[in-house]
């Protein structure tokens, strides 16, 4: 049998999950895309707001912190290595014993951390946000939300295990659970409670994150018979680098908090929106390595290093298309979309005009995010700790707080979105630079040419969009956002095709040196 032909199950599996992984969690995506209208719809952008958006700077950091990095670059791995070194029959047994050192240490850490996070509250509001207009109500929806540090935690450790096992379903439904919980409560309780509704929601979806994949885990993985309180592998050495990496990475959204208090009420609304929908498709994106990390793991744990050069390069050229397609779309049509998607109830005109305005910058650091994304999870499928991708995160992340801090006086919430796209994307050529020389031995070469390539397509195709957006200019923004998204994916497959660089999305890269 060929390699050709041995690698065949592989690939048809990998596509059966990306899938699953995409319908499902796109689902999930579309939901939160509902919960975000109906925060704009029912709170506005104002101090409210600002203040909710501080307390969810909890979740967002948890989510980052344990379901993305702890759970998932630490846990998918130690998973792997045991799978690998198991027998298929012993596949099961491998997991249980894997989980029967790690999850005990794991829940009591995250205990003590939710724990200390909602008494904390007081103190982490005034370090995160210290001009907010309102604290006390961003100090009653922070204790509302430091739950989600345990059952996000939960959560993750679920989905690490249910991955490495090569089950999608059940872990891409999190989002949606998520999102049920917090849309539940806000369309019921937002006249009674106020934005507190908002965090409430949050703490209840955080909740059915977990419940969601409850079924599929006892059924795929099931529970060990004893429990051993060892705290292997999950060691302070191990995990030190991966909470490091994953704070300093949060820490751009500290940077965005921090800053933002200080300027006029709605700014950090104005911010939150405009980060959401600039990132969308990076979120899209990013299911291709949600897929194809555990097959990643396993290749770096058999010694496959060449297989886990091609995987990685392909991944970096998928999402580099997907990227640069929807920035060019994003940037020329960035009041159109903001209208059609959050100008409604007390979501005016006028902040459809700030979020718009400051999403066209956010656009242009969406590659830099994504492109850590993909690079960042080859450094952790080793056993070998490695601290470079949180030296790098905290160098971008130096340069983010510097650029911030010296323009905000002069150009206000540009400067802080700017400031993002310029401290990440310093991360993302670190991040190359590094796994060559460390890790995978990746063409920087081969995938810079395909990176410029793509780029210049995008150009030609978001200008003629751009084009298309002024001799639309007197239709209502949906027609417009559709016509203009048909030309800017048009021009953009035209141009792919006719270069030869429709091979981004078919999984086939040149190899240079």
């Amino acid at each position: 049998m060929t390699a050709t032909a041995d690698r065949s199950p592989v690939r048809t599996t990998l596509v059966r999950a990306a899938l699953v992984t995409i319908v499902v969690t796109m689902a999930g995506s579309l939901l939160g895309l509902v919960r975000d209208l109906l925060l704009a719809r029912f709170f506005g952008a104002d101090g409210g707001t600002d203040a909710f958006l501080v307390a969810w700077t909890v979740p967002e950091t948890a989510f980052v912190l344990v379901v993305e990095g702890a759970m998932s670059l630490l846990m998918i791995p130690v998973f792997s290595r045991a799978l690998t070194r198991a027998t298929e029959r012993d596949a099961v047994r491998a997991t249980r014993a894997v989980l029967s050192t790690t999850l005990p240490p794991v829940i009591a850490v995250l205990v003590v951390s939710s724990a200390a996070v909602a008494l904390g509250a007081p103190v982490l509001v005034r370090v995160v946000a210290p001009g907010l207009a309102d604290p006390q109500l961003a100090i009653t929806c922070t204790r509302l939300t430091a739950v989600t540090v345990l059952t996000f935690g939960i959560a993750g450790y679920l989905s690490a295990a249910l991955r490495a096992n090569h089950v999608f379903g059940a872990p891409a439904a999190i989002h949606l659970a998520y999102n049920v919980g917090i849309v539940a409560l806000m369309a019921t309780l937002h006249g009674r409670l106020g934005v507190v509704s908002a965090a409430a929601g949050v703490a209840l979806g955080s909740v059915f994150m977990v419940l969601v994949q409850v079924p599929s885990f006892l059924r795929h993985v099931g529970l060990p018979r004893r429990w051993r309180f060892t705290g292997s592998p999950v060691m302070l050495g191990v995990v030190a680098p991966i909470v490091a990496y994953t704070v300093a990475r949060q820490a751009q959204v500290f940077v965005e908090r921090y800053l933002g208090s200080s300027l006029a009420p709605g700014t950090i609304s104005y911010l939150n929106y405009a980060q959401k929908v600039a990132q969308i498709p990076m979120l899209i994106a990013l299911l291709v390595c949600t897929v194809t990390f555990p097959t990643l793991a396993r290749s770096v744990a058999a010694g496959e290093l060449e297989q886990a050069r091609r995987r990685v390069e392909t991944d970096l050229r998928t999402v580099t298309a997907l990227i640069f397609l929807a920035t060019a779309y994003l940037i020329a049509f960035a009041p159109q979309v903001v209208a059609v998607l959050l100008e409604h109830g007390r979501f005016t005109a006028a902040d459809t005009a700030a979020t718009a305005s400051v999403m066209r910058v956010y656009a242009l650091g969406v590659f830099g995010h994504a492109m850590v994304g993909v690079l960042s999870r080859p450094f952790f499928t080793g056993e070998r700790r490695t601290w470079y991708p949180a030296a790098a995160m905290a160098a971008g992340l130096a340069l983010t707080a510097a650029v911030a801090a010296a323009a905000v006086p002069f150009l206000g919430a540009y400067a802080i979105a700017a400031a993002n796209g310029i401290g990440i994307t310093t991360t993302a050529v670190l991040l190359l630079l590094g796994l060559r020389a460390r890790i995978i031995a990746v063409s920087v070469r081969a995938v810079g040419a395909s990176a410029a390539k793509l780029a210049a397509a995008a150009t030609v195709a978001g200008t003629a969009g751009w084009l298309t957006g002024r001799a639309l200019a007197a239709w209502p923004p949906l027609p417009t956002a559709v016509v203009g998204g048909l030309v800017v994916l048009g021009v953009f497959a035209a141009l792919a095709r006719l270069t030869g660089l429709d091979e981004a999305w078919k999984g086939r890269i040149p190899h240079g040196s």
